[in-house]
């Protein structure tokens, strides 16, 4: 994970909750990071780790949300042979093989009452016993804590604890979603597509062309950086002709292909031109214009964005046009 030291972004919401990782990383507290889903918090606990002086120790993480409640139990503390049916031998937990070192817990928020209140013990006091055990086992573990829900909020309706709220969060990193930092877009773009580019062992990436950025640009990013990597990423593995700048997006991986997509009759047909001029080339214009708009939206099954990127026109500039026709 060391291609994570070096986190990519240029925004001023990005430099700024970058320098509060630097100045919080040495000190050897509890940190809460709370963001959407793929805004990279555990490439965030990484980072708090490698700047730290545990840099060189055991980096854990485990994602509270993926397992059950006895399963996380045991996955966090581990268990003793015969603790539970299938426990054949004493096994270790996270805390144990993390000793001296870091633990990225992600989507706390889902970990049950029992889980919260051996969390709470061993944040405090660096103490535990395995599941089915009664020997106090001590380590010594950073947490770090990762969430995209309104803790506070369940700590003030009761479904979690509100003093474990109260250790972890001895500081709260907030990491901004892609829509509060435009200005990453295109640099996170050319940073995935150079390193796809790369790893298809082709010579160069030719860059995005313009309907590409403004489709980039142009979309609101729900999964974030993860969302925008697996966009850049699948567009240029199929790409067509990676000599020439990058022209399509594939956004949504669902869509069928544009070649297995029957044209509707409306869109089969050329734009119209007129056979003679009538004298007016103003006229002319704006109806071969009109024409043209026309036809990408049928083409698009009238989904303006995908019409803009047809004509190589950002969407408000697409809005404009067909507003300037009455379309």
């Amino acid at each position: 994970m060391s291609e994570t030291v070096n986190l990519v972004g240029e925004s001023p919401e990005f430099q700024a909750m970058l320098a509060h990782v630097s100045a919080l990383a040495p000190l050897n507290r509890p940190v809460l990071l709370i963001g959407e889903r793929g805004t990279g918090k555990e490439l965030i606990a990484f980072r708090l780790n490698f700047l730290s002086a545990r840099w060189n120790r055991p980096f854990l993480t485990l994602n509270c949300g993926a397992l059950s409640e006895g399963v996380l139990d045991s996955e966090l503390f581990g268990h003793e042979a015969g603790a539970f049916t299938g426990a054949v031998r004493r096994r270790a937990g996270r805390f144990e093989l993390a000793d001296g070192g870091t633990m990225f817990l992600d989507e706390i928020g889902n970990a049950n009452q029992a889980v919260q209140e051996k969390l709470l013990r061993v944040i405090e006091y660096g103490a535990f016993e395995r599941v089915g055990g009664n020997d106090r086992l001590q380590v010594d573990v950073r947490v770090i804590a990762g969430t995209n829900a309104d803790l506070p909020a369940l700590a003030a309706a009761g479904s979690f604890r509100a003093d474990l709220l109260d250790r972890l969060a001895f500081d709260v990193i907030t990491l901004p979603p892609l829509r509060q930092r435009r200005g990453d877009v295109m640099v996170l773009a050319r940073h995935f597509a150079a390193r796809m580019t790369a790893e298809l062992k082709r010579e160069v990436f030719a860059g995005f062309a313009p309907q590409a950025e403004a489709a980039l640009n142009a979309h609101d990013w729900p999964g974030n950086v993860r969302e925008l990597r697996n966009v850049v990423e699948r567009s240029v593995y199929r790409c067509a002709d990676p000599s020439k700048p990058l022209r399509e997006v594939i956004i949504n991986p669902f869509a069928p292909d544009k070649a297995d997509v029957p044209a509707p009759a409306a869109a089969t047909k050329a734009a119209p031109v007129p056979a003679r001029a009538s004298g007016n080339l103003r006229a002319d214009v704006d109806a071969y214009e009109r024409a043209l708009l026309t036809q990408a939206l049928h083409a698009a099954r009238f989904n303006q964005k995908q019409a803009a990127l047809s004509l190589g026109l950002g969407y408000h500039q697409l809005r404009n046009a067909l507003r300037r026709h009455g379309i």
